[in-house]
Order: C-alpha cells, then structure tokens, then sequence
C-alpha cells in the first residue's frame, strides 16, 4: 500500500497512534474539515502529516514567524519511514502549549527518534507549532516493546528493519 492511498482508505487507522480511524482523527485536520483544539491534537496531526507527505498541512500549521525559510520542497527530502509515535506528556495554559513526544523513523536502515518537547501558541482560534527543544534518546533495547506499538519486542519487530 502507498502511502498516500491511507488519504483514501476508510479503514485505517490513524498514523498518530490514537488507535481511531485515520478519517475520523486526522484526516479532518489535513482536509481543513476542522482545526485542532489542543496542542497533542495539532502534534498528532502533525506527525501523520509527515507520515502521509502532507507537507502543505505542516507548512500552514507551523507558526509563520517561526518557519525561517522551509518549504514543501524542503520537508519532501529524504526518504524517511515513520516507525511510531510516543506522546510523553502535553501541557496547555491559555494560548501556550507543550508537547514532548519520541516520533521514530528509519532512514539507510538506522533507526533513530525526534525526541522533542514542542512549543505551540493558539491564535485566532488555531494552534500552531513555534519551535521544539530537541534531546537524546537511546535506542530501546532488544526485549522492550516495540516503539511501533505492534506488541512484539522490539528484537522481533522494527530492529529488523536495521539489517
């Protein structure tokens, strides 16, 4: 499956790891159908955003201040394969939010995270992603579960993917 045919496919679940069906959780987001009420909502729909190569969606939901630059074109590089997302905690005070979160991805078969806690600010009833402060995160070891979410070890699973 391509995957950008999960855009189409009424019975997939969501990249974000909400365990909901894609066109009842993101979906509605990247179509414009609706706008995120909490700053995980908006990190979430983000990160299947990359997932599924919505780049325009990432552009128009990162703060225009804070995008120094990037484009579509920029985001399309590489040839990354999203393994899991871990949601570690998020936090909202008025119109100011953090979110810190492991995202996972393989690329040249290295598998690596973005281990970031994530800014956002609300305005004019949109939240939008600022900047993230980025940190370190070994990999996990060979009996842990699987940062794919799929129940197996991790030995079993996605370090497959490293051979």
């Amino acid at each position: 499956m391509n995957k950008n045919d999960l855009i189409n496919t009424k019975s997939t679940l969501c990249p974000c790891g909400s365990k909901q069906l894609y066109s009842k959780c993101c979906k509605p987001y990247h179509l414009s159908h609706a706008v995120a009420e909490r700053p995980e909502h908006l990190m979430r729909s983000r990160y299947s955003a990359f997932v599924l190569r919505q780049f325009h969606y990432l552009i128009t939901t990162h703060h225009a201040d804070y995008l120094h630059g990037l484009t579509e074109q920029q985001l399309a590089q590489g040839d990354v394969q999203w393994l899991g997302l871990q949601v570690l905690s998020s936090k909202q005070e008025s119109d100011h939010g953090e979110v810190t979160f492991k995202a996972w991805f393989i690329e040249d078969k290295h598998i690596d995270a973005i281990y970031e806690c994530s800014s956002f600010i609300k305005q004019d009833g949109c939240w939008f992603y600022t900047h993230g402060q980025q940190m370190q995160t070994p990999l996990p070891s060979r009996n842990d579960a699987c940062i794919c979410s799929s129940g197996k070890k991790f030995k079993l699973c996605c370090a497959k993917l490293m051979r």
